[in-house]
């Protein structure tokens, strides 16, 4: 063999053998259940990657469902994602964040009829995923009860898998979830005067 042969064999060889190592990792894998993923961090991406979840879910046949705490911009999620019918059901319950309503009872009564509406599409067995976007920020200014909240995501359905979004996730949401990605910032756009744009933020 040549060099170059020699190189190629043993890529082959360790790849053969990562295969095998992959292949027995999955295997050993046998659990199925509805899962809690959290989304957190100051990094920007939190509720675009869980509308790619939505999308995936979608791909595979299932219904989605969201529910906008806080939040009460158009997105073009929202857009694009009205194209599956009535196989994604959005509600954008938020009148904005708290220094745009300058009004707490307010605030608080919102996310109150919002966290209503989130119960009532994770009792609905149609269902497959729950976005709750933004509710981090609800918890983080106790316009809901965490207690209530992780008791709640701790007793749905079996089957169902729910995505919680937001900065600041509270320490008992982050123990009861199945996944947390703490999506760090290292650099934005934003800190060079670069404004809000349609297509990037929302």
């Amino acid at each position: 063999m040549t060099g170059t042969d020699d190189e190629t064999e043993r890529h082959r060889l360790k790849m053969q053998k990562r295969k095998a190592l992959q292949d027995a990792e999955i295997a050993s894998k046998s659990v199925e259940k509805g899962l809690l993923l959290v989304h957190t961090g100051t990094g920007k991406g939190k509720s675009t990657a869980a509308f790619g979840l939505a999308l995936r879910v979608l791909g595979h046949g299932g219904k989605v469902g969201v529910v906008q705490f806080i939040k009460s911009r158009p997105t073009g999620e929202k857009t694009a994602l009205e194209a599956f019918g009535d196989r994604v059901v959005w509600h954008t319950a938020g009148e904005g964040f708290t220094w745009e309503t300058q009004d707490k009872a307010r605030d608080i009564a919102a996310c109150r009829a919002a966290w209503e509406t989130a119960t009532t599409l994770m009792d609905d067995p149609g269902f497959g995923l729950v976005i709750l976007d933004e509710l981090n920020i609800a918890l983080r200014y106790d316009y809901l009860p965490v207690e209530e909240v992780v008791a709640s995501l701790a007793a749905r359905r079996p089957g169902l898998h729910v995505v919680v979004t937001g900065r600041n996730a509270k320490p008992p949401l982050v123990e009861a979830a199945d996944l947390v990605t703490d999506m760090t910032l290292v650099k934005h756009h934003f800190k060079a005067g670069v404004k809000t744009q349609a297509g990037i933020e929302y």
